[in-house]
């Protein structure tokens, strides 16, 4: 393992940019993941990263001191007060990997399930709808432009892991997808008269979750094969749109359950 001391490194400088910039990460085709959760999720479910970094401090803590065991790529260790300027975790362990941001190849149609994210700009909001997608068995996300940047460092912490078991697809004409689907396209809309529980969802389909504040466009509303609503008992105006996705994704898995059931 390698040291640096000098804030005058360059690799340290580098870092640094990168770390400070979601624009210089996607320029680069990296993302940086922090804290021993989302490094430990790297190498069980994807492998090596490129770079693995880690203060001095932290390598007397046992798990991390795990994770970097397993790291046969570069590795570099850093004094905590250098580290610092890096994490954006406060109180955090400081643990770092820099990996390659993946880039799959987009399908031609929508064959399985999916979800389809309309302008959701919170990162707290997009990541914890990755991670019930993940949880739920979902495969794929596509995201339009004006989404949260969803490998920046905030989605990453809130999806606990889950970018890893999902091919993910920024900067997508949705329309273009919903026109070209093989499966069922349903939006949720709050004024919406159909329930996500009487819709067939024990086959695939495509969930398309839209801005928190407007929902899903009306053109968008328009292509969808079906427009559903959660129904609710109490004087609350809405679900927020993290918690209505772990609701549809929960319910199509009870249903397919249910079909499996002897």
């Amino acid at each position: 393992m390698k040291s640096i001391t000098s804030r005058d490194n360059p690799f340290y400088k580098e870092l640094k940019h990168l770390a400070g910039s979601s624009h210089a990460l996607r320029k680069a085709g990296r993302s940086l993941l922090d804290g021993v959760h989302l490094c430990q999720a790297y190498l069980d479910l994807v492998g090596q990263p490129a770079h693995c970094i880690v203060s001095e401090g932290a390598l007397a803590n046992a798990e991390v001191a795990a994770i970097v065991d397993r790291v046969t790529a570069p590795a570099t260790s850093l004094p905590d007060a250098l580290f610092g300027a890096l994490s954006q975790v406060e109180h955090g362990i400081h643990l770092l990997f820099l990996v390659e941001t993946p880039r799959p190849q987009r399908p031609d149609a929508l064959t399985r399930s999916a979800v389809l994210l309309d302008g959701v700009q919170d990162p707290g909001n997009a990541g914890s709808i990755l991670r019930s997608a993940g949880a739920a068995g979902i495969g794929q996300v596509y995201c339009s432009p004006g989404t949260a940047s969803i490998w920046s460092p905030k989605v990453l912490r809130a999806a606990m892991g889950a970018h890893f078991v999902l091919e993910i697809f920024e900067n997508v004409d949705l329309a273009s997808v919903v026109r070209t689907a093989r499966v069922p396209v349903l939006a949720t809309s709050g004024y919406a008269s159909e329930r996500i529980y009487d819709v067939d969802l024990s086959r695939p389909v495509a969930w398309l979750l839209g801005h928190e504040g407007q929902g899903v466009s009306d053109a968008l509303l328009n292509l969808a094969t079906h427009r559903v609503v959660i129904p609710h008992a109490g004087a609350v105006e809405s679900l927020n749109v993290a918690a209505c996705a772990a609701v549809c994704f929960f319910e199509q898995l009870r249903q397919q359950h249910a079909v499996r059931q002897p």
